[in-house]
């Protein structure tokens, strides 16, 4: 691995059980709309890139797909491996970067964010196309930002003052674009509103400052998938946009 995943792993390895319970991560609500959008006919072998503890795995598995889970994280590929333990033989998951990742085609490819960690987004979703049969499908799942360039930049100083993992949201466009240049076609999107809690979001990430700086920081402006709102109990609720973005190799 190179030295940005290894510290993706670090990172990863450390978030991972409060990853795993947070409500974000596992709305159900939120993993069906992913399932559904997804549109893979029934028995579909699936990759799901950047897996994590297996929450979308899970769901997948359970809409009667098999599916190969990869992360660079040990920690999560054990959590879904025992997450997943109940699909038997339908479930698999291995430890390593899809960079990395040689072997059999899949039916369709699935990454839920991810593309806001890696360095070369559009390199990222090729590679993992290219583990993908032609004519299959690859959905991409991501928090993206603001159009405006200084709006953007003062959310990624904000998205990296609270992790360090992190690299670049794209925009709602950017991440069109980066599947057509991956060389996916008949790309279709869906946009999603995303809550988070400052305190929960915060407390599971991989902070470069301290939590109260972080706090100023974010209530210092917004943009256009990260707008922060007080509540009248103390506590901020930051309103994001989630794409789901489809397209065929």
């Amino acid at each position: 691995m190179e030295r940005h995943e290894q510290e993706l792993q670090r990172a990863f390895d450390a978030q991972a059980a409060q990853f795993e319970k947070s409500p974000v991560q596992g709305d159900a609500a939120a993993l069906q709309r992913l399932v559904a959008f997804a549109r893979l006919p029934a028995g579909t072998r699936l990759l799901d890139a950047g897996c994590g503890p297996g929450l979308v795995a899970e769901a997948f598995l359970s809409a009667g797909h098999r599916v190969h889970g990869i992360d660079l994280s040990g920690e999560m590929v054990r959590r879904a491996q025992a997450r997943c333990e109940r699909f038997g033989e339908q479930a698999s998951f291995e430890q390593g970067s899809v960079f990395d990742s040689r072997g059999a085609a899949f039916d369709a490819a699935v990454s839920r964010f991810v593309v806001h960690h890696v360095q070369d987004p559009v390199g990222f979703v090729r590679a993992v196309a290219a583990r993908v049969r032609p004519g299959g499908a690859v959905a991409v799942c991501d928090h993206v930002t603001d159009p405006d360039p200084a709006r953007a930049r003062w959310h990624q100083d904000v998205e990296r003052a609270r992790d360090r993992s992190h690299v670049a949201n794209l925009t709602t466009g950017g991440l069109a674009d980066a599947l057509a240049a991956a060389g996916l076609s008949d790309v279709s999107l869906l946009e999603e509103e995303l809550l988070l809690d400052f305190d929960e979001w915060f407390d599971r990430g991989t902070p470069a400052l301290p939590k109260q700086e972080v706090r100023a920081l974010v209530l210092s402006n917004r943009a256009r998938g990260f707008e922060p709102e007080r509540r009248p109990d103390g506590g901020i609720t930051i309103r994001c946009v989630r794409v789901l973005a489809r397209g065929i190799g």
